[in-house]
């Protein structure tokens, strides 16, 4: 995770702040009473940069990044609306790079923003046409704990407060087949220090709903093959100093394999992601590694 904010001749843009895009997958809604502690690393690459209308640009030219995220959860044993309650936080580590022209380049690394849930809901095994359903209700926040310039090109911190609610839910359609998913919506606050090349005095990324969804088949004792994507369409316009922003409407779809072995208390997850369909915003290729361990 890492926030990506710029200013160059071609293009000026307010970047969305990092979100779980891909992040989960396979058996998502599944949980229960007790601890988690996981650990994911994420690999991105780009080349190409698209523009509020889908058209490539020429600038930026090259962006890196590289990610840990430290997930630690924990669901009690106590119901609120027939649901166990529990909590968790995320600390994402980040390293960017971001090459916009020639002797124009953006290099940073360090603490990301931290997320906070204090309130997740999650519902014990139900039935739904016949089948195991699990779902989970998360009210998930940030605070601008992460670095942070306004002289920096690249920042791992993004200097706004977000609220990133999410619904997550599993279906066994059958014995060996799963569908999951996440369903996010994400409001961002104003960023009353932006970079210094917009001469402006605040800016806000605009709304935005974001989704991951799997299909997944036991192939073997622990062992899942299947298929994971995510969709992040903005829905209200980037501000700068208040005025909304034409073209600045940021989209992207990425889809790819992935496979996911568990054993007793362990889990590791390997997704890779092609994106595609971007606008405003890079389109990567990106691989994940989540390891995940539950008490």
């Amino acid at each position: 995770m890492a926030a990506t904010l710029w200013t160059a001749p071609a293009m000026a843009q307010v970047s969305l702040p990092p979100v779980n895009l891909g992040d989960t997958s396979f058996l998502d809604g599944v949980a229960g009473p007790g601890g988690l502690i996981e650990e994911t690393l994420s690999v991105g690459t780009a080349r190409s940069f698209r523009d509020g209308r889908g058209r490539r640009a020429a600038t930026p030219r090259d962006l890196s990044t590289v990610s840990a995220l430290t997930h630690i959860a924990y669901i009690s044993h106590q119901k609120v609306f027939g649901a166990y309650w529990g909590a968790e936080i995320v600390l994402p580590v980040a390293r960017v790079a971001l090459d916009v022209a020639p002797g124009v380049r953006g290099r940073t690394t360090g603490i990301g923003d931290l997320f906070i849930s204090p309130v997740l809901l999650q519902w014990p095994e139900q039935r739904l046409f016949g089948r195991p359903f699990w779902q989970r209700l998360n009210l998930n926040v940030s605070v601008p704990t992460g670095r942070y310039s306004s002289r920096r090109l690249v920042n791992a911190g993004s200097n706004v407060v977000q609220v990133n609610p999410h619904y997550a839910f599993t279906w066994m359609a059958s014995d060996t087949w799963d569908v999951s998913g996440r369903l996010h919506y994400l409001w961002v606050s104003a960023n009353d220090d932006p970079p210094d090349g917009l001469g402006a005095r605040s800016i806000q990324p605009g709304q935005a709903l974001h989704a991951n969804l799997s299909l997944s088949r036991a192939v073997a004792d622990g062992l899942r093959l299947g298929l994971s994507g995510y969709v992040l369409q903005q829905i209200t316009s980037d501000r700068i100093d208040g005025v909304a922003q034409k073209r600045s409407r940021e989209r992207v779809v990425g889809i790819g394999p992935g496979v996911q072995w568990r054993h007793d208390a362990v889990t590791l997850t390997a997704n890779a992601y092609w994106e595609t369909a971007a606008r405003d915003r890079p389109e990567q290729i990106r691989v994940l590694l989540r390891f995940s361990h539950t008490f």
